[in-house]
């Protein structure tokens, strides 16, 4: 029997999908991240179908577009979710600086770590494969921090949203550096960056603008389309295409602020707001199966071997220190002492791995072992596992108490209840009277 056929990809689609809102379940209860869960389960299925002879499959290409495709659902999905008010600017601003000054230290002492520890390998690169290790995976921490309180899960939402940005701005600044003929310095970085922001708002005040007036039901995927072209062609274009997705989401999820003055004759608020509450669904749901599958896929390429070289583990621990050191003191430094259990939430997942996979061939180094990617992942998913539980164990919720005008609603009801034998005799036209009298009574 062919082990890929038809039914069998149905099936077992199905079953993950399934599967993951099971662990979706038990990490709400346990806090061990769904992320982890899936991973898991892509080793135990890597080892099946080695078993059926189904391990030649090349799942790269797959593993390439879910990966961006979740990546902008993700970011989207974030950005849906964020209210720009006076109140925010604060918060927002301290998640900036912590991912910015984070994602900058990170990468630089994993750098200086690779290029000492890792045979023929330059600063250049070492510079591009610590990227990647640097960057939170807001797609583990987004559903990892439903349960904190909401000034906590806010800053994750923040700061795990700006690290995806701004490190895969990063990686693509340090890979067109790569081609001197091709690099337009720090100046021409920064002038590029000003034209996607300027192209985003244009293009997401056209998209609003346009989409209120669709009449037919099914435009959402049309939506999500656009978004994607966008994406791509601002991928083609050479900018910073997540910037694009971000904006739309800040300027459909904030209207008010966006559309002030003469352009507010424009927009039509009671469909806007009907295109927003169904894209959030959309969106949410979209994420959901893509990142599922994702790393359901990765766990399927994953090479358990390379986790046992002595020398993976001394780089990935020296990396892991380092992430949690300077993780500690910028959070000392912007946050106080309330830092629990934010210093233990900075795992990394899909844009590790997918910033990985596109190192260009120019800067690879045959001598780093992709053990390391796979240890820093499962270790940092780890570490936020026992943090969040910790955490939980540390400051359980209250016991919600009960009002006493409802405990004795809830007695009446019961005292109604036990005292008719049959509801079905009761004449309809005495129903009333034969009510009012019990809670009389």
């Amino acid at each position: 029997m062919e082990i890929f056929s038809s039914y069998n990809v149905i099936i077992g689609i199905s079953l993950t999908i399934i599967l993951s809102f099971i662990f979706n379940g038990i990490a709400k209860r346990t806090n061990v991240p769904a992320v982890l869960m899936l991973i898991i389960l892509g080793i135990i299925l890597q080892y099946i179908l080695k078993a059926f002879g189904g391990d030649s499959i090349d799942f790269f290409p797959m593993l390439e577009v879910l990966g961006i495709v979740g990546l902008i659902m993700i970011v989207l999905e974030a950005a849906l979710e964020l209210e720009l008010k006076r109140d925010k600017l604060m918060p927002i601003l301290k998640s900036l600086a912590i991912a910015l000054i984070g994602l900058v230290a990170s990468t630089f002492i994993a750098a200086v770590i690779l290029k000492a520890l890792v045979k023929d390998m330059s600063m250049q690169s070492a510079w591009l494969y610590a990227t990647p290790l640097s960057i939170l995976s807001s797609a583990i921490i987004i559903p990892s921090v439903s349960g904190l309180s909401e000034a906590k899960k806010e800053f994750h939402i923040y700061e795990s949203t700006f690290s995806d940005i701004l490190g895969i701005m990063l990686f693509y600044f340090l890979t067109g550096r790569l081609n001197p003929a091709e690099d337009s310095g720090v100046g021409g970085f920064f002038l590029n960056l000003i034209l996607t922001i300027v192209i985003s708002l244009i293009a997401s005040y056209a998209i609003i603008l346009i989409f209120q007036k669709i009449k037919s039901q099914v435009k959402l995927f049309l939506l999500i389309a656009v978004l994607l072209l966008l994406y791509a062609l601002g991928k083609k274009m050479h900018l910073s295409s997540l910037i694009i997705i971000l904006i739309f989401g800040l300027v459909i999820a904030n209207m008010k602020l966006f559309f002030q003055g003469q352009l507010r004759q424009y927009l039509d608020v009671e469909k806007a707001k009907h295109i927003y509450h169904e894209l959030h669904v959309i969106t949410a749901e979209t994420a959901f199966v893509v990142r599922t599958l994702f790393f359901v896929i990765f766990g399927i390429t994953i090479v358990l071997s390379s986790l046992l070289s002595l020398k993976v583990t001394l780089i990935s621990l020296l990396i892991l220190v380092s992430i949690y050191a300077i993780r500690f003191g910028l959070l000392r430094l912007f946050l106080g002492k309330d830092i629990f259990p934010q210093l233990f939430i900075a795992p990394r997942g899909l844009i590790t791995v997918l910033l990985f996979y596109a190192i260009p061939a120019e800067a690879m180094v045959e001598g780093f072992e992709p053990g390391v990617l796979l240890f820093v992942i499962i270790g940092t998913s780890l570490i936020m596992t026992w943090g969040m539980i910790r955490d939980k164990k540390m400051n359980p919720k209250p016991i919600e108490t009960v009002n006493e005008n409802e405990l004795e609603e809830v007695e009446e009801t019961e005292y109604f209840i036990n005292n008719t034998t049959d509801l079905s005799d009761i004449n309809p036209q005495d129903s009333d009277t034969a009510s009012d009298q019990n809670m009389n009574e």
